[in-house]
């Protein structure tokens, strides 16, 4: 996935509060990880994971970034 698609699906995951709730207990990451990781090629693979893994969710994060779903693949 792009570097910066990664971190605008990245940013609408925080964004949305449910989504946030389960990206960070799925990943097991905090907010001071993601900070220091958000540009970093193991933080885009945990996006595309995440996203990969309940299409509701990448196909609504790939209309709201104006993207087809494929974009977000590993």
């Amino acid at each position: 996935m792009d570097a910066t698609l990664a971190l605008q699906a990245l940013a609408a995951i925080i964004a949305d509060e449910p989504l946030r709730e389960r990206f960070l207990a799925l990943t097991g990451y905090d907010g001071a990880t993601i900070r220091a990781r958000a540009g970093s090629p193991d933080m885009a693979s945990a996006v595309a994971e995440f996203l990969s893994g309940h299409e509701p969710d990448l196909l609504r994060i790939a209309s709201e970034l104006g993207v087809k779903p494929e974009a977000f693949a590993p």
